[in-house]
Order: C-alpha cells, then structure tokens, then sequence
C-alpha cells in the first residue's frame, strides 16, 4: 500500500501528534494552538482530512497515527529523488555528500547499512 501524501504544515502537525498519540481531540487542540498558533477548528479540519487520507484515525475519541514517522519521511524521500534526480539514490548521495562533511561514525552507519541491503535486510 502506498503511503498516503503528508503536506508540509501537515507534517509539522503529525510531528506533534507521533510524540504523544494516542491523544484526544481536545488535548491535540490545545497543544497545537499553543505550538502552531492554531485554532481549534484548523486542528480539526486537519484531523479530518488526515483521517479522510488514511493518515490518522479517531477510535474511542482518541487520535492515532495509521502512518509512521518513518513511513512518512521514506515515502518524501522516494518522491524527492525520484523528482529530482530522477530515481537515482547514487546521483542524490553524490549530490548531497557535495555539500556536506560526512563523520567517519555516518560513514560507518551508511556502511553497515550498504551491508545490510546486500544480504537482503533492512
């Protein structure tokens, strides 16, 4: 199943909601109007269209994430390097390593996980 599109003042908000779900309605209100300036009705109308999309559901009152942090950021990566640089993981890297000093700990990191995707793991 595809991961369902998470726009940008929509990721700030899940951002809020992964650190503390399952949370109610009116505590997610409260803290996003405290975080993000909202009114109860923003948080609500987003709430919604994140249900609607499959991102959230609402069981017993309480909101919960159905998308991960995780499957979220992978599926933003997957459409970022396939828009930019035309699905090529190896042209994105070269890209970013450019621009960016790698410490020999995050080369070590993406190593082990080069590594892992050779042997099939994840």
């Amino acid at each position: 199943m595809e991961t369902p599109k998470i726009f940008e003042k929509e990721y700030r908000f899940c951002l809020i909601l992964w650190e503390r779900e399952p949370v109610s309605r009116a505590e997610l209100a409260r803290i996003c109007e405290d975080q993000l300036g909202w009114k109860a009705t923003t948080t609500y109308t987003v709430v919604k269209r994140l249900c609607d999309r499959g991102v959230l559901k609402i069981e017993n009152n309480l909101i919960s994430a159905l998308v991960s942090k995780e499957e979220a950021q992978s599926a933003e990566i997957d459409e970022f390097v396939e828009e930019k640089f035309e699905g090529s993981l190896p042209a994105f890297f070269a890209a970013f390593t450019k621009r960016q000093t790698i410490s020999e700990n995050d080369l070590d990191e993406l190593q082990a996980m080069i590594d892992r995707a050779r042997k099939g793991g994840k």
